[in-house]
């Protein structure tokens, strides 16, 4: 059983987020904590040219949403927002957190990418801590 795990969120279609929960609570310690993080990636400033000054302050708030609803009724549930480079972000989180495992959500993959996604693999290939793939 884990104390503290880690379920990176995306909300692309293709991307089962709420199997990953259910798994985060199966394998968690009756007394751990579950951390629903979302990584929002930079854009380039050509495009946030044509947003308006607000964009990212409603984007947050609507991940915010979607992550809490995701968490409803799971006991010792946080939600967390970043901004950075998918991967990175969410390697460099489970690091300073002191995340036992975490749980993530992969597409399936086309040729480029043949076995997880791209995240997912770099998180499997990279993390410090056990790591669970949800397809």
């Amino acid at each position: 059983m884990y104390k503290n795990v880690l379920v990176p969120v995306s909300f692309e279609a293709d991307r089962n987020a709420r199997q990953a929960m259910v798994i985060a609570q199966s394998i968690r310690d009756p007394d751990g904590k579950i951390t629903l993080l979302h990584v929002m990636e930079h854009l380039p400033q050509y495009a946030t040219e044509y947003l308006p000054p607000d964009h990212i302050d409603r984007a947050r708030e609507d991940v915010a949403s979607g992550l809490s609803a995701l968490s409803a009724g799971v006991d010792n549930a946080e939600v967390v927002v970043v901004e950075g480079h998918s991967a990175r972000t969410i390697l460099d989180y489970a690091d300073e957190v002191g995340t036992d495992c975490i749980v993530i959500a992969s597409h399936r993959p086309g040729m480029q990418d043949y076995f997880l996604g791209s995240t997912a693999a770099r998180v499997v290939r990279h993390a410090k801590c056990a790591v669970h793939v949800v397809r």
